[in-house]
């Protein structure tokens, strides 16, 4: 175990470095847990008893009952275009959030609108306008390239979320180009319930909190999150406790040294493979003790600002 002396705390500056390296968390170790689950403990320092105290805390709890009755995504509210992108200058636009707007944009035509689960359960919820929809894609405003959006539809979107994967309502946006359309979620995640255990005190470098979102992959067992870290170590590492209701990350550093470091936060995808599918078991971050639910990096959902 490293001293707490030999700790660097993040100092955000007003630029991030976003890495883009993917580290795998690999399984060894091992132990059990109140729900029968596995520990699985990569061995780089992250702590297994603050993430037995989470998943024991939300078993069985209000806060698991109120999260199971939500909606809460676990895959990326933007779905391309077929075929995209059909040049540089179309991906740069995308990744710079740089879009044009040469047309009307629709009302809304109701008030709510309802997500649907393949097992008949569903849930309405407030529609987002094409307007704010729109305005969730246009956030760059600089003098690169732009993707030309001509007019917008309401349709829905097949997205994985807590429950499973679900019909979502999203707003097709008509990009110029393109064929088929852009399609963006058109209602925000559901209020996340207070957790019923409180966030860590102090981070350090075996234990800060994730840095970004979770977004689960296609085979139900591959999750990916976003761990920060700082310029005198070797990096972040996901640790990763698998009980029957719920998976625990715990983020930590690897290889913190001492010599002189800028301070500034580094963000790296951390890619984990899980023992057994995701299903309906939530997904938390031992050092906050909250879900860890997907958002884009810089969006602004209501519900969770």
């Amino acid at each position: 175990m490293r001293s707490a002396r030999s700790v660097k705390p993040f100092v955000v500056k007003p630029f991030v470095v976003f890495g883009l390296v993917a580290v795998a968390a690999t399984a060894c170790g091992g132990g059990t847990t109140p729900g029968g689950g596995k520990v699985r403990d990569s061995g780089r320092g992250a702590d297994q008893g603050r993430a037995r105290q989470v998943a024991a805390a939300w078993e069985g709890s209000e806060a698991a009952r109120v999260w199971r009755e939500g909606y809460h995504p676990l895959g990326d509210p933007v779905q391309l275009p077929e075929g995209a992108f059909h040049d540089d200058a179309d991906k740069r636009a995308y990744l710079t959030q740089n879009f044009e707007l040469r047309g009307s944009l629709p009302d809304a035509p109701q008030k709510k609108a309802r997500i649907r689960w393949p097992g008949g359960d569903s849930l309405a919820l407030p529609l987002t306008s094409a307007r704010a929809a729109y305005e969730q894609l246009d956030r760059g405003g600089n003098a690169g390239p732009a993707l030309t959006v001509t007019g917008a539809r309401l349709g829905d979107m097949t997205l994985l979320t807590s429950r499973g994967p679900a019909k979502v309502p999203a707003w097709h946006f008509t990009v110029e180009g393109y064929d088929t359309p852009l399609k963006r979620v058109a209602v925000a995640p559901s209020k996340l319930p207070a957790p019923p255990v409180k966030a860590v005190s102090r981070q350090t470098d075996e234990l800060g909190p994730l840095a970004g979102p979770a977004a689960v992959a296609d085979d139900n067992r591959t999750v990916t999150l976003r761990a920060g870290h700082g310029s005198c170590d070797d990096g972040p590492a996901v640790d990763v406790l698998e009980t029957g209701g719920s998976v625990v990350f715990s983020a930590s550093i690897r290889g913190v040294s001492d010599g002189p470091c800028t301070a500034d936060l580094r963000i790296e995808k951390v890619t984990v493979k899980l023992d057994r599918p995701v299903g309906d078991r939530m997904l938390l971050d031992a050092f906050t003790g909250r879900p860890v639910p997907y958002e884009q990096p810089g969006s602004a959902s209501p519900s969770r600002t």
